[in-house]
């Protein structure tokens, strides 16, 4: 009989960028011999299937500040809690990572009551929400970028920076080098807006191709994730204009595809410029911006100030805005080449590596 390895329970849930991480962290972990769990929520779990252990706990964002919604939220986070405690006791983790958002707070926090070790990895630039929560009750912060915790000075003797872990796909699609268009061939635009698409790169980025003059137009090849509802009217634009574009709700192969794009146009998550940076490429970035913490303005803000990524905010994104920055764009291979250098530069290949030894560290477990 095989002796098995210690137990890692990793939480995460709710969209791929908490997800995508928590992959990278278990793949880099099987192969120095621990066993992998997920908690998750619901909504995550269709999602998972790179995990062969998931457990659903129940969880709930904060979607409103009135008293029902309050009431309701707390009820439902504080079963997920009772949940959690009972499946750490049969479970018996040896530490628990938790990846941010809420689907990660039950099994975080159950943790820190059964004096179970515990990290939190925090993606984004700024700390979120859930995250601010359980870093004073953590073991130790990880960051996918640098001086998160630095206006905390409690939380910023246990941070680590370690960088955003990448998938195995990510690694992959890294090594293939960046290949600038000249201005006759043909110019790949690689379009999507989380790991659903966004109804916003629907409503601006065809327009924007009309614009266009025709030569460009052309050279055009426009892969693009699109949601289902928005298909119809997208391929149709396209079609008009004479633009050659592959359309999709979902591509699961898109770090493959990011690695042939001459430009990506994408909102900012954190997994997102992890995988731009990564891989290399040049991307004009528009960030979400409704968010609380405005974690994607900060997100794009780095790539940004290293010279990989062109920033525009929502009320700027418009068709005529986009269209001269691509005309602009497709003019000059050289400054996308110094583009996708300059994103390469901010990446981090190593950063799953990094985080798994300190989950180790902090779980006792490193020999």
């Amino acid at each position: 009989m095989t002796e098995r390895g210690p137990l890692v329970l990793l939480a995460a849930g709710g969209t791929g960028g908490h997800l995508f991480p928590a992959e990278a962290l278990a793949a880099a972990l099987v192969r120095r011999g621990a066993e992998i769990a997920l908690a998750t929520d619901a909504r995550a779990a269709k999602f998972s299937e790179q995990f062969s252990q998931v457990h659903v706990i129940p969880s709930a964002t904060l979607r409103g500040r009135d008293p029902i919604s309050l009431a309701r939220t707390a009820g439902t986070l504080v079963y997920g809690l009772g949940k959690a405690l009972v499946m750490l006791g049969r479970l018996r983790p040896a530490v628990v990572v938790g990846f941010g958002g809420y689907p990660s707070v039950p099994p975080l926090l159950a943790a820190t009551m059964r004096k179970i070790p515990t990290v939190i990895h925090e993606q984004n630039a700024v700390i979120g929400r859930a995250n601010r929560f359980l870093a004073p009750r953590v073991s130790a912060i990880a960051t996918g970028f640098a001086g998160v915790t630095g206006k905390y000075p409690q939380l910023a003797a246990k941070t680590t920076y370690v960088g955003n872990p990448v998938r195995p796909a990510v690694i992959e699609a890294a090594s293939k080098p960046y290949d600038a268009p000249n201005v006759e061939s043909p110019f790949r635009v690689l379009v999507f807006g989380g790991s659903q698409g966004a109804r916003i790169m629907a409503d601006i980025v065809p327009p924007a191709m009309t614009r266009l003059d025709e030569h460009l137009k052309m050279r055009l090849k426009i892969v693009q994730q699109t949601r289902e509802e928005d298909l119809p009217r997208v391929r149709e634009t396209y079609a008009k204009a004479g633009v050659k574009a592959e359309l999709a709700p979902f591509f699961g192969d898109l770090p493959a595809r990011m690695a042939v794009a001459h430009l990506v146009i994408s909102r900012a998550g954190a997994s997102t410029i992890a995988e731009l940076a990564a891989i290399g490429r040049p991307a004009i970035l528009v960030p979400l911006p409704h968010a609380l913490d405005q974690d994607q303005a900060a997100n794009a803000a780095v790539l940004e100030r290293a010279g990989g990524a062109i920033r525009l905010l929502q009320a700027n994104f418009t068709p005529d805005r986009l269209a001269s920055d691509l005309a602009d764009l497709a003019g000059e291979p050289q400054r996308l080449a110094n583009m996708a250098k300059s994103a390469k530069s901010a990446g981090t290949l190593d950063a799953a590596a990094r985080l798994a030894e300190l989950v180790l560290k902090i779980g006792n477990l490193k020999h």
